[in-house]
């Protein structure tokens, strides 16, 4: 362990005695921020200086948002992660505790707690600089040391935003399902990548995936020209990000699943591109993509085709950490062991959630929260209540006409 580390002290926790000495659903080892959120009419512009309505601290960081969703919905949920000395420590774990992670292998280091600055506009939309600090010591020497932990989970989440030797550790101790959100992209080994099942990933992170994979199988050159190694072009719109939201919430064509739902349009093309880019990581060896398509959705991907699984229609609000609330209910419903679709279908609907209240973890949903729906899940509720309706009615006509038929009274 780092000189000058010492462990968080066990809270305690609405969620029960703590995990790390049993079978954990979720182990998630990445990053604990307190996020600085400000609020303004509009973003200022390079050089521009403008008003701030509000300032708040509030508990982020894409590790601590994964499990915070993670175990509000119910998963038994662990993290591994790191704090510093100051101020902001305290803050950055509030939401952990109140939601009953397991922090015994969260450390606290000399030094400063990693720290987001995040500034909301009107529309929603937001704009983020991440300061590491503590984040920055969560290495292979942290995660060897809680080895057992990682390797007793169900399923491991790991992010970008703890040093690569920190990814890859986890990655060779998970014996469970590694789930790894790519996010931001950093260097990692190629198995890491080829353990991932599934890597969840948007648009432009999921071009710059692709080119790290060619590169590493020899393909750098063609990578570098747009091409990859089954011979696709990474198109530009896919390598930009184009329609791509803050990490919202999918060899054949996608299934079309209640395209009726889908939030914002998309032409025939970027559909292609995003189908392109999906079947070149799995060509790779990839064992499943979850390739998030902003306020669409997500492709879900793996050897027996792709699906698009819609995300419901809501008003976003803030759209910070929604993707970390797509990822920790993802996480959450695969420990339970839902197939990769069904687990999309929660976490679609928990990211859009999440982006009708303000910060990261405060918009998250507990168990038992009403989610968002679909209109094709509206209407599938609205159908089954009134198939209820009509077989009730016709039990009471039936009984009515028992009740008063006439008996024959002859003997």
């Amino acid at each position: 362990m780092n000189q000058h580390t010492r462990t968080v002290p066990r809270p305690e926790v609405a969620g029960g005695p703590p995990a790390a000495h049993g079978r954990t659903g979720v182990v998630v080892v990445g990053s604990v921020n307190a996020d600085l959120l400000t609020t303004v009419d509009q973003h200022p512009r390079p050089g521009e200086t403008v008003l701030g309505r509000t300032l708040d601290v509030l508990p982020g960081g894409k590790g601590a948002n994964q499990a915070v969703a993670a175990a509000q919905l119910g998963a038994q949920t662990a993290l591994v992660g790191a704090v510093g000395s100051d101020q902001f420590a305290e803050p950055a774990l509030a939401g952990l505790q109140a939601a009953g992670v397991d922090l015994g292998a969260v450390t606290a280091v000399e030094g400063s707690t990693g720290v987001a600055q995040v500034t909301v506009s009107a529309d929603g939309e937001n704009a983020i600089v991440v300061i590491p600090g503590a984040n920055a010591s969560v290495d292979d020497v942290v995660v060897d040391a809680y080895a057992e932990l990682v390797g007793g989970a169900a399923v491991v989440v790991v992010q970008g935003e703890i040093p690569r030797t920190g990814i890859e550790a986890a990655a060779r101790h998970t014996q469970g399902r590694l789930v790894v959100n790519l996010a931001p992209v950093v260097d990692v080994d190629r198995e890491v990548l080829l353990a991932a099942d599934p890597l969840v990933v948007n648009e432009h992170e999921a071009a710059l995936v692709l080119a790290m994979l060619d590169a590493s199988s020899g393909r750098g050159e063609a990578a570098s020209s747009g091409v990859t190694s089954s011979g696709a072009e990474v198109p530009d719109s896919v390598a930009r990000g184009d329609a791509t939201t803050d990490d919202a919430t999918t060899g054949s064509a996608p299934e079309e699943t209640e395209p009726e739902d889908t939030a914002v349009e998309t032409d025939r093309g970027t559909a292609d591109d995003e189908q392109r880019v999906v079947d070149a990581l799995l060509a790779h060896g990839v064992p499943s993509v979850v390739l998030t398509v902003g306020a669409r959705g997500a492709l879900v991907a793996d050897g027996s085709g792709t699906t698009l699984v819609p995300s419901p229609r809501v008003e976003a609000v803030d759209t910070t950490g929604a993707g970390d609330a797509f990822v920790g209910a993802l996480a959450y419903r695969l420990s339970e062991g839902d197939g990769l679709v069904e687990a999309a279908r929660l976490a679609a609907r928990v990211g859009a959630y999440a982006v009708r209240g303000s910060g990261a973890q405060p918009s998250y949903p507990w168990a038992g929260d009403p989610l968002p729906e679909t209109i094709a899940q509206c209407a599938a509720r609205a159908a089954s209540a009134a198939t209820s309706a009509a077989q009730a009615a016709v039990g009471a006509t039936r009984a009515g006409a028992d009740h008063h038929e006439p008996k024959d009274d002859r003997r």
